[in-house]
């Protein structure tokens, strides 16, 4: 039965003394039911609030004089157009600083400046019209006439920037510039004059930047001269009187790699180095070879049996051997030209032998010449040396000197390089701010706007309304749905009744198919479940008066009796009895209480005239000391009478709070019906009643939501009729 029952209030359990929800629970209080009950119950409050709003703004609207709105674009570049070099005066403006600048560049729009630009430029201080009354009249007395035009120019300036409005894109680089005002012509005017001025701000800051870089450069450029002088002539005059000639030292000329400047000392050096190396390669070619051949007869060496000459007097020899040979032959040695022969061959022979000598002294020679030479070019090197390294010690400070005026030469040519750029910049427009769209005279009015303000109220008086629903709920305590009653009170849920009035529920008793008996009839079933057994004994009982105990439980007796159980229905309310009214009868003389007492027996104080089955014991008397006589023995005794008499005994007592009635009577029954009333029981009372109960031992069975609302529960509006009745056009 509860799944089809909507969810209490969210705010619920903030309220002091709210128990903590399941986790199921608090993760569907916010529902669509809980949001529609809400609505429901807090609607007179949302219509009225925002019905006041929207009051309030029509009439703000009407009241209001109507403002008219121009605009007028620009196109912002922040890198500029260059055209020459020396343009980029100011340096790129990174992307991701791309907003920041569009911002600044609205920021200058919006500045007093500006507005005072745009008020000379228009003549605004002088022009009465525009100042207002405030303005009209004469200048006052102490002012001078000076002062009193500044004063207008200052008011003038205020009042331009109050209408004055600048539209950044984020995706676009067109600034829009608005300007509001009670006049159409006067607004797109004032639009125009600040776009205009806008522009020809952008022009003159350029100019001024560039004539103050090419000032700033003409003055450094003269100091940098007059250093760059003094430097050169310093430098000049050491090395003449050091005798120092050639490039500093760590100056590589054009064409040289080794990266150091060759002076005459340095070249002489280089070139007796180079020599000296070429003489020891040739020393130690001619050693070696001196050494091969020392030890070597001169005959034998290939320079000897190469030589020409040598080759000719062997030749020569080899004749005179040949001669000498036949002669002894045929003449003996005695013959003179024998002698001659043998004279001329050892002629030959001496010729080869000084020959191969002098050829074997001659590669001597060349070894010595060598070595000669080796050792004169080392004592040359070593003299050069010297001279280089005083050279080098003289050198230090002039590059000093030097590199001081190479300095001061690189920074001259950069700035006469910057200051031509300048030049060649200095008349050239870089067009970063380039005016688009003329604002137009607007044809109608920018505000007020009806539809917006009405849109907007209806926003504001929505989060108004729903805002002051959602704190009335939040302290708003009461019970409206079935889940309420088991959530938050903690007990099982037996049933609900429909909401009625007195005439329908007098109506739907005597229908036994109505919503009403309906209701009752799944009471009862749930009760039977609740507290099973026979000669049971049900207490109904409430936390407040008025909450539909009595009439639920006459109606559950009559239920019972008509299922042929025998039925004893007791009026136990001793301060404000009502069960007799239900039946149609008035309060007799004696009842419960004589019955208690012992005045009159059970049959004698029963109401004639019941339903088959239904007995019902009325209030006859109001006793004086109601307490008493229900925590008397009389009571328990006589219920100990009752009970083997009927097959059910209901009793409706009285209210829990501030009575001790039903605290009493719950000790003695086998089960308590607790009603609640929707919409009306809180639950702190509610809560605190069952605790009351619970701590006098009461067996709490259930409870019943009487005069249920569906539509406070965010349900359909007739969703109790179409839960409790089935008529014949709906199929089963």
């Amino acid at each position: 039965m509860t799944d089809a029952i909507s969810r209490g209030s969210w705010s619920d359990q903030f309220l002091p003394g709210a128990d903590p929800l399941p986790k199921d629970a608090s993760e569907s209080m916010i529902s669509l039911a809980t949001i529609r009950g809400l609505i429901f119950r807090q609607r007179l409050v949302l219509v009225g609030i925002i019905s006041i709003v929207l009051v309030i703004a029509l009439a703000f609207t009407l009241l209001t004089r109507p403002l008219y709105k121009a605009s007028a674009t620009v196109r912002i570049e922040p890198e500029g157009v260059n055209i020459v070099e020396g343009q980029d005066l100011a340096p790129s403006v990174p992307g991701n600083q791309i907003d920041m600048y569009m911002n600044t560049q609205a920021a200058v729009i919006k500045s007093k400046r500006m507005a005072y630009t745009v008020v000379d430029a228009l003549k605004l201080g002088s022009d009465a019209d525009f100042l207002g009354e405030e303005f009209a009249g004469p200048r006052p007395q102490g002012i001078s006439e000076k002062r009193w035009m500044e004063i207008r120019r200052d008011a003038a300036a205020d009042m331009v920037r109050g209408g004055l409005s600048v539209d950044v894109p984020s995706d676009s680089r067109i600034v829009s510039i608005n300007y509001v005002s009670l006049s159409a012509e006067q607004a797109a005017r004032l639009a125009n004059a600040f776009a205009d001025a806008f522009v020809k701000e952008d022009v003159r800051r350029s100019i001024e930047a560039n004539d103050y870089a090419r000032t700033y450069l003409q003055e450094q450029i003269q100091v940098i001269s007059g250093k760059l002088q003094q430097a050169e002539t310093t430098a000049n005059t050491y090395a003449k009187r050091n005798g120092i000639v050639g490039g500093a030292l760590g100056t590589a000329k054009e064409g040289d790699t080794s990266g150091t400047a060759q002076t005459m000392t340095a070249a002489n050096l280089t070139s007796v180095n180079e020599a000296l190396t070429k003489l020891r390669g040739d020393r130690i070619s001619a050693q070696q070879r001196w050494l091969a051949v020392v030890n070597v007869p001169a005959l034998q060496l290939p320079e000897a049996q190469t030589n020409g000459a040598m080759q000719s007097l062997y030749g020569q020899r080899s004749s005179v051997t040949a001669q000498l040979s036949q002669m002894r032959q045929r003449y003996g040695d005695s013959y003179p030209q024998v002698v001659e022969l043998k004279a001329q061959l050892a002629s030959l022979d001496s010729q080869i032998n000084r020959l191969g000598t002098e050829i074997k002294n001659g590669i001597r020679d060349q070894y010595e010449i060598a070595l000669r030479q080796e050792q004169g070019l080392a004592a040359e090197l070593q003299n050069v040396s010297t001279q280089t390294l005083d050279e080098q010690d003289r050198r230090v400070q002039y590059n000093l000197l030097d590199r001081e005026a190479q300095a001061l030469r690189t920074q001259m040519a950069a700035l006469l390089d910057r200051f031509n750029q300048l030049s060649a910049a200095a008349s050239i427009n870089s067009g970063t701010i380039t005016k688009l769209d003329s604002a137009e005279i607007p044809g109608a009015p920018y505000s007020p706007n009806l539809l917006k303000n009405m849109l907007v109220a209806a926003v504001i008086g929505i989060g108004l309304a729903v805002g002051i629903a959602v704190l009335r709920e939040a302290f708003d305590d009461r019970l409206r749905s079935t889940d309420d009653v088991e959530r938050k009170l903690g007990v099982s849920l037996l049933g609900f009744t429909p909401y009625l009035s007195d005439e329908e529920v007098a109506q739907q008793q005597a229908d036994p198919f109505s919503a009403l008996m309906e209701a009752y009839a799944s009471l009862r079933t749930s009760v039977d479940f609740a507290v099973p057994g026979d000669h049971r004994i049900v207490q109904v009982t409430s936390s407040q008066p008025s909450e539909g105990k009595s009439l639920t439980s006459s109606v559950l007796a009559r239920k019972y009796a008509q299922l042929g159980l025998k039925v004893l229905l007791i009026d136990s309310d001793l301060r404000k009895p009502t069960i007799n009214h239900l039946f149609g009868e008035k309060r007799p003389k004696v009842g419960f209480v004589e019955v208690l007492l012992g005045d009159v027996p059970l049959a004698d104080a029963l109401l004639p005239n019941m339903p088959e089955n239904l007995d019902v014991l009325p209030v006859g008397s109001i006793p004086a000391r109601p307490v008493e006589l229900l925590s008397s023995k009389r009571f328990s005794d006589f219920l100990a009478m009752v009970r083997n008499q009927y097959a059910i005994i209901i009793i409706d007592s009285s209210p829990v709070m501030g009575i001790a009635d039903a605290p009493l009577i719950a000790r003695h029954v086998d089960g308590l019906v607790f009603v609640v009333e929707a919409n009306r029981s809180h639950y702190g009372q509610a809560k605190a009643a069952l605790r009351r109960l619970q701590s006098a031992g009461a067996r709490v069975s259930g409870a019943v939501l009487t005069k249920y609302r569906s539509a406070e529960a965010g349900l359909a509006y007739d969703y109790i009729y179409n839960y409790y009745s089935y008529s014949s056009d709906q199929k089963g």
